[in-house]
């Protein structure tokens, strides 16, 4: 028995020492923790149950048969983050550079599986070279497995990737096909050929950083959803962000007491929409008056900043938030915008959060960039996302809400279940100005009368009472009571059933 214990300690031993103190110590230097250190920030102290690890690789080529590590790479388990159930798994780099095995990939597979019998998140903290090459199609066959159940959980429970380290090749799959995608600055990139591939190939002269890193995919490609300085202000910002998100889509959110009250009112947001229909406000500042707390977790703050997306509570509930931002292209709809708010609307409808809409538009950005981009497919993204959603759906047009852009952003005709205006609200096919010049066309010439025909043309339509006349609007509320008014419709919605047709699943325009 001794015999044994012994041994059983003796791998225990090698499994925490991963790929030994000096591969630790280069881990330490890049300014990383390693898989083990990040796991123990990440989940509540001493909640950490850990599965496999004893597994060992099983490839005897190319000299790998006397090279084996228990645990092979990568620290799979459960634990809790305050208090509540998720499964996360962890690559160590300091083992064969996290690179992924057949074994590797069964420990990750388990605990997916496991994941989704009980209605768990599952939390990747991706550090790996990519595919063990030693092991061939045994290794890309690993990785196929991780996908398929990435697929498979898609929509079940929510599904986070935190990439800490590299992510090259096939490995970026699965994180792509993750709900949310969190970077560290500085030493993690993600991209499906490296730099000397791509300079081979195309002859561009890159670095890693410049290809696919946390920057390049924040604000550039959309990729990531955040960009963190270090993997402990990452890990922590991941604690913060799980509290918003239901456990499985059998669940609803968790929610939290509320110190904030639901009657609050903020007389600033009066004067918020300024007098000039031309001048931008900051639509965030919004947000931040009517959430609790003025806590408002922002997704993607640096992709396509003319509109907003993330999280917030109003009276202690999850509502998922989607805004335009008039500070950036007049708050106008383009591809990158459309792509990023239709996920997130997306995701919120598949987990049963509600949506708040907040509305100024003046339409679709025009132009031959945006046309030749598709624009006409990835509005329609937008549209469709919002027109399926049948979680509780509430509008507020601020100001500006112009031709297809007033339909698409979770319009009445959509299904919205209380849309308001505000008394600044306009709601119309296009603005006065370009409405006149198309319908007097003949008058062009004649200022004086383009200029009285504006007028007469902002009087009828620059105002909501023109859609709240037909009960396109439910009520013109006044901008200090925004949080009472938000607060009480989704308090009225909260047991909201509407169901979509069966079918096998739905076409949206990808």
């Amino acid at each position: 028995m001794q015999d044994i214990l012994a041994k059983l300690e003796s791998k225990r031993a090698g499994a925490r020492l991963g790929g030994g103190e000096k591969r630790i110590a280069n881990q330490h230097a890049k300014g990383k923790l390693t898989a083990r250190e990040r796991i123990d920030l990440f989940l509540d102290e001493g909640s950490f149950e850990e599965f496999d690890m004893f597994v060992e690789h099983r490839c005897v080529d190319f000299g790998m048969e006397g090279q084996k590590i228990p645990g092979d790479g990568v620290v799979t388990g459960h634990g809790t983050v305050n208090g509540r159930l998720v499964f996360v798994f962890s690559q160590d780099f300091t083992v064969f550079g996290g690179a992924l095995s057949e074994a590797h990939a069964e420990k990750i597979c388990k605990i997916m599986d496991q994941a989704m019998k009980v209605g768990a998140p599952v939390i990747g903290l991706n550090d790996s070279g990519g595919a063990r090459i030693q092991e061939g199609v045994a290794s890309l066959g690993g990785y196929a497995e991780v996908f398929q159940r990435n697929v498979d959980a898609s929509g079940v429970i929510p599904q986070i990737s935190l990439i800490m380290g590299p992510c090259a090749g096939g490995a970026v799959y699965s994180p792509a096909m993750t709900d949310f995608i969190f970077m560290v600055k500085d030493s993690s990139y993600m991209f499906v050929t490296g730099p000397d591939v791509v300079k081979t190939v195309t002859h561009e002269v890159v670095t890693a950083e410049e290809l696919g890193g946390a920057v390049t995919h924040s604000t550039k490609s959309g990729v990531a959803d955040l960009a963190f300085e270090n993997d402990v202000e990452a890990l922590l910002q991941l604690r913060r962000f799980i509290d918003f998100l239901p456990s499985s889509n059998r669940e609803k959110a968790p929610t939290r007491p509320c110190a904030d009250p639901i009657d609050r009112e903020d007389f600033s947001l009066d004067t918020l929409v300024p007098e000039n229909p031309n001048k931008p406000y900051d639509m965030k500042e919004l947000i931040l008056k009517i959430v609790d707390e003025g806590d408002f977790f922002e997704l993607q703050p640096e992709f396509a900043k003319n509109i907003l997306i993330g999280f917030a509570r109003m009276n202690g509930s999850t509502v998922g938030i989607v805004a335009n931002q008039p500070m950036v292209l007049a708050g106008c709809l383009d591809i990158d915008s459309s792509r990023k708010a239709a996920r997130f609307v997306r995701f919120c409808d598949a987990f049963e959060i509600p949506i708040l809409t907040l509305v100024d538009v003046p339409g679709f950005m025009p132009g031959t960039s945006q046309e030749y981009g598709g624009i006409i497919k990835h509005g329609a993204k937008l549209l469709y996302a919002y027109a399926e959603a049948t979680v509780p759906k509430v509008t507020v047009i601020t100001r500006k809400a112009y031709g297809g852009a007033y339909d698409v952003m979770s319009s009445k005709h959509l299904r919205g279940d209380v849309n308001y205006a505000w008394p600044s609200a306009e709601i119309a096919v296009m603005g006065s100005k370009g409405a006149v010049e198309i319908i007097f066309r003949a008058d062009i010439g004649d200022p004086a009368k383009i200029e009285a025909r504006t007028e007469e043309y902002k009087q009828k339509f620059a105002n909501p009472f023109v859609a709240a006349s037909r009960g396109y609007i439910d009520d013109v509320i006044m901008p200090h009571g925004t949080r009472r008014r938000i607060t009480k419709a989704l308090s009225m919605l909260k047991n909201k059933q509407l169901q979509n047709p069966w079918r096998k699943h739905d076409n949206i325009p990808l």
